[in-house]
């Protein structure tokens, strides 16, 4: 736990994230996420949130600016007096990158939002796949606690999520590929309750199934994600927003989500 005399900063918490946390602060860093993985899992969110926005919009920066918003945009006051050419050129230029910088934060901002307000897209959006793959961080690596009501209490695991989440949570116990359910949690987020599953194979490998109601009941494609080494497949089906996250490779997690798929619509 982070001491009363210098307490972790939200501030400290970001400089960490951000890679600009002071060395002398890492230690007391580290310890304050250990003894609070809500905030652990909070943070991981944000990392997940970070990659895949680079990866969404960070092609913007090198695209060259659309003809409509090089100068001039408007026509200048005839009273005002010209700025010198080398002013202009600054200032067209701050001009300019203040709008690219608006746009960027403002389209991706306004794409994870779609998720928060009831705008949903078809399939779950970043947001979404950002939680889950948070999830994933934050609970595959524990040892003692890596779920909350394990497989030996399977049939009231599944009585309790599937009435938490108004809809059938039966999964695979067993995969084709080897993976065995360990069990699973009840976990939250801003939209309300989430059902976690875990798996594990004979190597120790393990993958989560993040799964969420959703209001759109149409099905969607399997789609699929990468952030780090952890990689996702989602999808959308019958009132369910889904997500197959592990350090595994793409046939693995397509095998387990059309496993998982014919469970929930037997």
């Amino acid at each position: 736990m982070s001491g009363f005399s210098n307490p972790v900063t939200e501030a400290e918490l970001h400089a960490w994230l951000d890679g600009e946390l002071p060395e002398e602060r890492q230690a007391a860093v580290e310890r304050h996420l250990a003894d609070h993985p809500e905030v652990a899992q909070r943070f991981e969110r944000y990392r997940a949130q970070r990659s895949l926005l680079g990866q969404s919009f960070g092609p913007l920066i090198d695209q060259p600016l659309p003809a409509r918003l090089t100068p001039p945009f408007t026509a200048r006051d005839p009273s005002e007096k010209p700025l010198p050419s080398r002013g202009r050129a600054v200032w067209w230029g701050t001009a300019i990158a203040a709008s690219l910088l608006m746009f960027v934060a403002g389209g991706a901002s306004g794409w994870l939002m779609r998720d928060r307000i009831g705008l949903r897209a078809e399939p779950p959006t970043a947001a979404f796949i950002a939680d889950a793959v948070a999830a994933h961080r934050v609970f595959s690596v524990e040892v003692r606690h890596p779920v909350e009501i394990g497989v030996e209490e399977e049939a009231h695991l599944v009585n309790w999520l599937s009435k938490r989440l108004g809809k059938n949570m039966r999964c695979p116990k067993v995969t084709r590929g080897g993976y065995q359910l360990m069990g699973g949690r009840l976990l939250a987020d801003s939209a309300g309750p989430v059902a976690m599953y875990m798996y594990e194979d004979a190597a120790g490998r393990r993958i989560t199934l993040y799964i969420r109601p959703s209001p759109n009941t149409s099905g969607s494609a399997f789609r699929f994600a990468q952030d780090g080494g952890v990689r996702a497949l989602y999808w959308q089906d019958n009132g369910l927003a889904l997500a197959v996250a592990g350090e595994t490779d793409r046939d693995t997690l397509s095998g387990v989500a059309e496993e998982v798929y014919g469970a929930l619509n037997s």
